[in-house]
């Protein structure tokens, strides 16, 4: 859950395949038809959490190591930065990595939580203690 929406992630049963393609790809197939069975249902307990909530659920489902998102709000953010940083996203832009500026200051933050998924996990982790030794804590 964050500031806009509730995430919803069911997990599924595994299937079996063999092979990593095989399995990937019998992963996707139960994952779509989880999602096309149940839309009904999701687009109805989604209204009734917006009305209680104030916020949007995005559905996802799990199977293994895949999970798949199926709705969930692209949020605009605003930042400053700097010369060298335009510069590092136009330079992405330049090179077609990226079609705006916007784009390229996505795809790096996903290539940041690639390649650092284990220290913001740790972070994570950390944030969640922090958080619990406050509920503890004289204030409360």
């Amino acid at each position: 859950m964050d500031e806009d929406e509730i995430w919803v992630v069911g997990t599924l049963a595994d299937v079996q395949a063999s092979g990593a393609d095989a399995v990937k790809a019998a992963r996707e197939g139960a994952i779509q038809r989880f999602r096309e069975s149940t839309r009904d249902e999701r687009v109805k307990i989604a209204g009734e959490a917006r009305q209680r909530f104030g916020r949007n659920l995005a559905w996802g489902a799990k199977i293994g190591d895949q999970t798949a998102l199926f709705t969930h709000l692209a949020v605009p953010v605003m930042t400053r930065l700097r010369l060298p940083e335009r510069e590092l996203l136009d330079t992405l832009v330049r090179a077609g990595v990226a079609r705006s500026r916007s784009h390229a200051l996505a795809w790096c933050v996903r290539l940041v939580e690639k390649n650092e998924s284990s220290w913001l996990g740790e972070l994570k982790e950390a944030m969640t203690k922090v958080g619990e030794a406050r509920s503890h804590g004289p204030l409360n």
